[in-house]
């Protein structure tokens, strides 16, 4: 580590790891790392983020075996494999949003009424949503999506005047 502490260390006759150890494990980032072991007390035991067995400084260690057994069980019944960004599957429920088709088809939407309307206009996002169902917050991601296609579009459009 660039501070001098180590990743991995022996503590009363154990390895004990770090959580930037843990991260190169898994593929986490820092702050999947952070939340699983916020979260811990609401997971299955089994799923469940060891608890810190040693701190040097403000670096906090765990068992090893504990993180490699808890890691093993969450690949399993998680089935993230080496993990993304915030440690989720796209499109699984725990994110909040849309899987990828409901993104591309609200984006398809999105453009045609950009195209039909000859632009963006305020409040596009909440009349779709009216229209379609689905939070307003994922129309305003497809609108956006949209418009930087049909953006594109025009500037070619324009470019390919005489």
């Amino acid at each position: 580590m660039p501070d001098g502490t180590p990743l991995r260390l022996v503590h009363g006759g154990r390895w004990v790891v770090s959580r930037a150890w843990v991260g190169e494990l898994t593929g986490a980032s820092a702050g999947t790392l952070a939340r699983w072991y916020a979260e811990r007390h609401v997971q299955p035991e089994a799923r469940r983020h060891p608890e810190v067995v040693y701190t040097v400084g403000r670096t906090h260690y765990f068992d090893q075996q504990a993180v490699e057994a808890f890691w093993a069980v969450w690949q399993e019944e998680v089935g993230t494999g080496r993990l993304g960004r915030a440690g989720r599957k796209p499109g699984s429920p725990a994110t909040g949003g849309a899987d990828r088709a409901q993104r591309e088809r609200a984006v398809r939407v999105a453009l045609a009424v950009l195209r039909e309307e000859g632009g963006y206009r305020r409040g596009l996002a909440a009349q779709l949503a009216r229209e379609h169902g689905g939070v307003a917050r994922s129309w305003q991601r497809a609108v956006g999506e949209a418009r930087a296609v049909f953006e594109s579009e025009q500037g070619a459009a324009r470019d390919a005047a005489p």
